[in-house]
């Protein structure tokens, strides 16, 4: 591991929480009831984008035009709705034996997320009590073009007061990984979805893993050595 590295920042869907199923089937049926097509496998390429910029995607795609800031907002309330009438999202397995691992490490842990979910962000203390501070917290309310902009982890970066190679990131989304990777910090992806795990290396992933907890068991050899 890098003697200088300071920090570790990780992606909430599909890395903390195994939220991504709930997220991708209420996309899918939210845009079904509107009479547009948005795959439950699309909507994980597009994970870490805010919501207006997929449903911008969509509405270009299918309608020619972009969406009104009225049927953003309504399309995404639907969206929340339906996402939080499903059952609580678990915590990813893996993931809390690595932050106490990052913790010891004397590392700062940080969430950099696409979501403005605010059951899973109000979530992240109880299920990971004393690991993130919410100042240290870059979230869909915090930024203005989302991942695969590299704005988010440049963001935390200066939250942070670190620099890009003083960081890593943990990302389970091609646009996540992309992000991290135009950031110029070292990116770990967990492959945690139906994805070939081509896409993520495509996207810019200098090491793939099949899983939160194959990460988590590698991640003392890693720290032995540099990544």
């Amino acid at each position: 591991m890098k003697k200088k590295l300071k920090a570790v920042l990780f992606d909430m869907d599909g890395v903390l929480f195994d939220s991504m199923p709930y997220h991708s089937e209420a996309w899918h049926k939210v845009m079904k009831s509107h009479g547009l097509t948005l795959s439950r496998e699309e909507a994980y390429m597009h994970e870490g984008r805010t919501g207006a910029s997929t449903i911008n995607i969509v509405f270009q795609r299918e309608l020619g035009r972009e969406a009104t800031q009225e049927e953003i907002e309504s399309i995404y309330q639907e969206k929340s709705v339906l996402f939080n009438s499903y059952p609580e999202a678990k915590p990813m397995p893996g993931a809390w034996e690595l932050l106490q691992k990052v913790k010891k490490d004397g590392l700062i842990p940080m969430v950099v997320t696409g979501s403005g979910q605010l059951s899973l962000l109000e979530r992240l203390e109880h299920n990971y009590p004393g690991m993130f501070h919410k100042e240290l917290m870059v979230t869909a309310f915090d930024v203005k073009y989302g991942k695969p902009n590299p704005e988010p982890y440049l963001m935390a970066l200066k939250k942070g007061g670190i620099k890009a190679d003083e960081a890593v990131v943990v990302e389970n989304a091609p646009l996540g990984v992309e992000a991290g990777h135009n950031a110029g910090i070292f990116t770990i992806a967990v492959n945690t979805g139906p994805l070939n795990g081509q896409v993520l290396l495509d996207a810019g992933a200098d090491l793939l893993f099949p899983s939160m907890q194959a990460l988590n068991d590698t991640w003392d050899m890693m720290t032995e050595n540099d990544i």
